[in-house]
């Protein structure tokens, strides 16, 4: 998967916003404020930084050891980097999806009205 494809996967979900918090180079996605993937425009091969259960993350290294990496520059228990043109395009989409419902469920019933009200 391509910067362009994951950033239009990431995009299409409800809530999402995309901004470069950090520096020019690092687009961040969130969902109602709260980042749920981000992702370097210049660091090549093209990596993505997703949320993962801390269990899913050790499994996921072991099976694509080298392609599915502990989080650049993030918690290595909660988050993993993703070498995007070498992980399975599906396995990329299911691994967004788990990042962001991981994100949705830690919110307050407030924010979790919030985004239900989104068309």
């Amino acid at each position: 998967m391509n910067i362009e494809v994951f950033r239009s996967y990431c995009m299409a979900k409800k809530g999402v916003t995309e901004e470069f918090p950090f520096d020019e180079d690092t687009l961040v996605f969130k969902v109602m404020g709260k980042m749920f993937a981000l992702s370097s425009l210049r660091r090549l091969p093209a990596q993505a930084n997703l949320k993962c259960d801390p269990d899913r993350a050790l499994e996921l290294r072991e099976e694509y050891d080298g392609t599915i990496i502990p989080g650049y520059h993030m918690s290595k228990i909660h988050w993993n980097t993703l070498l995007l043109e070498r992980v399975p395009p599906k396995l990329t989409t299911e691994l967004i999806d788990h990042s962001y419902d991981l994100v949705v469920a830690k919110f307050t019933k407030k924010l979790k009205q919030a985004l239900d009200s989104l068309e």
